[in-house]
């Protein structure tokens, strides 16, 4: 529950409740909704009330204007009315696939990822005391302890479907119950293939041979093993979303808050096991079939795409079809190369997140980043990768180019294991030659974790920048020195008071004081000496701070952030420090007039309220040297 909470409630309230809400995104200063009656909304209730500036509409959207923290209270809101923001970033910009996924991964482990360090960590410490023969593998204590360690592991499609369902707006009792029916012991395929043989294989012959033990309504039931699974849980759920969506127009409401559940269990549940389940099958059999051709064809080609891949492999649940090829080696030749290469691939995630430790401005995440790598030499990486390394991208691609460099190291080595298990520094062992005694393996592990550990961090460290939060930047502005600030124009244009804009919001004052500038020519620059304090996807709108603490606001056009991005150019980044001058944001001056939008542009000193007076210019035409105001402390 977030600090805006109870206003969140009232707007949500007041524009006719949740289910009059069609879609909320939110641009620098107000909330964008789109109702289905706009008639609902009490217009005047929310204008009066406390935290909400004024009411607008235009271009088929409700405006709730609040201000600078629109972000915090659009969080409260989407909360409060269950708004799913799988699709769609905060500034309405819609997202490709890859990014989806990954924002739904990180955003369903987020709830959750206090507990998944502090579980790795006690895994981690375990496997000390089992190393160290203080636990007796065999006695109570360590049951316990493990099972206190390992539970949230194994369990992990109940904790991610039950965020899941939040993600996607249903219930996530219904969601917890998805994923605890993944979980149950008799459909698991080790469980249900101690029955004895198939009785028939899909595919049979074929990279997808598919043994069946069992059937659903005559169809053929392709087990796997989901304990510990991330991916199959978050589409099931997805699956069981869409179900609750059309239960709800279907049944009556009266009979809504069992029948939907019973409908969205019996409906994906099945599809998920008779669809997903088959799915992963056939990828793990071209996957296995396939590397064990690149194994034979060559060595050190199959340790460097193993040892790059392998996290991705497990976080889809596909690293199965590799672990096999491994036990089938024990059992013929008594040692195993199949996993090696993927020994390094932890050593390479627990250094990019210890190297992130040094760059991330996000206070919260750096608390984070310890029991992350303290958890991840010991072979946890689950905290690490889903709370850090993916939902930044970058470091998580330098993760894998770690592993890939260690796991062509140890196949150039020939490096095996006698057994296969033990994760992080506890697998080290496993690289003594169990029938010669001979010690070179371990040695080759131990280079691999140096390979794959300086990999990792010196990528991480030089070649990555953190995207700077608004907060960070604003606590880390020094006091205003100065009495007074003159700020440049960041546009060649026409000067006109801030009263003559065409929008309300801003002719009023609501939002600050300045001046409207009706360009000229299609490029920013900086006003002053500062830092880009926020710059939106769509580029048409820049929130900067100077390095005495003046903030100000270039929205660039009016309603303009409907052409997501389409006609602007934006030459720094958030966080970037710039000069005055500097070029921020180059516009198609014609084209966006073109496409019927005003480009009169607001220039807005938005904490106007910690200064005696904003002054400004008396000229009617500014160039970049020629200043428009001036703050009086």
């Amino acid at each position: 529950m977030g600090k805006y909470h109870d206003l969140a409630e009232k707007i949500v309230a007041n524009v006719g409740g949740k289910e009059n809400i069609n879609s909320l995104t939110h641009c620098i200063t107000r909330l964008r909704f789109k109702l289905k009656d706009e008639s609902k909304a009490n217009d005047e209730i929310l204008k009066n009330m406390d935290g909400v500036v004024t009411v607008m509409k235009s271009g088929g959207q409700y405006q709730v204007v609040i201000g600078n923290h629109v972000p915090e209270v659009y969080a409260d809101v989407s909360e409060v009315a269950n708004l799913s923001q799988a699709t769609v970033t905060e500034d309405g910009e819609k997202q490709n696939i890859f990014n989806r996924l990954i924002d739904i991964i990180s955003s369903v482990f987020q709830p959750f990822l206090g507990a998944l360090a502090a579980c790795g960590m006690l895994k981690g410490l375990v496997s000390l005391l089992l190393a160290m023969n203080v636990l007796d593998p065999l006695g109570g204590t360590h049951m316990v302890l493990n099972a206190v360690g390992d539970g949230l592991f194994y369990l992990m499609p109940v904790a991610v479907a039950a965020a899941a369902a939040k993600k996607f707006n249903m219930n996530q009792y219904v969601g917890m119950a998805i994923g605890a029916a993944m979980c149950y012991p008799a459909l698991q395929l080790a469980t249900l293939s101690e029955a004895g043989e198939p009785i028939r294989t899909l595919f049979e012959g074929t990279m997808f041979a598919s043994p069946v033990y069992t059937t659903f309504l005559g169809l053929p039931l392709i087990a796997n093993n989901y304990t510990s699974s991330v991916v199959p849980a978050i589409l099931i759920v997805w699956v069981g979303s869409k179900v609750q969506k059309v239960a709800k127009k279907v049944l009556p409401e009266v009979i809504q808050s069992f029948f939907v559940p019973f409908f969205v269990l019996v409906i994906a549940l099945p599809l998920g096991f008779l669809v997903i389940g088959p799915i992963i099958s056939s990828l793990t059999g071209i996957l296995s079939t396939s590397f064990d051709a690149l194994m034979n064809f060559s060595p050190i080609l199959f340790g460097l795409v193993l040892g790059a891949f392998w996290q991705v492999l497990v976080i889809f649940g596909l690293h199965w079809s590799v672990v096999p090829i491994a036990i089938i080696q024990l059992g013929d030749m008594g040692y195993a190369t199949a996993l090696v290469a993927t020994f390094g691939a932890s050593f390479a995630q627990t250094a990019v997140v210890f190297a992130m430790y040094f760059k991330l401005k996000d206070k919260k995440l750096k608390e984070l980043c310890i029991p992350a790598v303290v958890s991840g030499i010991c072979g946890v990486t689950e905290p690490a990768i889903y709370g850090l390394s993916l939902p930044k991208k970058r470091p998580f691609i330098y993760s894998m180019v770690g592993g890939a460099l260690s796991g062509a190291f140890l196949a150039a080595m020939g490096s095996t294991q006698n057994t296969v298990g033990p994760l992080g520094v506890f697998a080290i062992p496993t690289f003594i030659d169990a029938q010669t005694g001979s010690m070179s393996g371990m040695y080759y592990s131990l280079i691999a974790i140096v390979i794959a550990s300086v990999a990792g961090f010196a990528l991480t460290f030089f070649f990555w920048k953190d995207d700077t939060a608004v907060e960070e930047i604003k606590e880390e502005q020094p006091m205003m020195t100065t009495r007074k600030e003159n700020v440049s124009s960041p546009i060649e244009g026409s000067v006109m008071p801030l009263s003559t804009a065409k929008d309300q919001a801003f002719a009023q004052g609501v939002l600050g004081k300045g001046v409207v500038i009706h360009p000229t020519k299609g490029e920013v620059v900086a006003p002053f000496d500062g830092t880009v304090m926020t710059l939106f996807p769509t580029k048409h709108a820049i929130g900067l701070v100077s390095d005495n603490g003046l903030e100000l606001l270039i929205h660039i056009g009016l309603d303009t952030v409907q052409l997501d991005g389409k006609y602007f150019t934006a030459h720094v980044a958030q966080g970037d420090k710039v000069k005055r001058g500097d070029k921020l944001v180059s516009f198609d001056l014609e084209a966006i007039i073109s496409a019927g939008y005003s480009v009169e542009t607001p220039i807005i000193v938005t904490n106007a309220a910690d200064y005696l007076d904003i002054l400004d210019c008396e000229q009617k035409e500014v160039s970049g040297e020629d200043e428009i105001l001036t703050a009086l402390a």
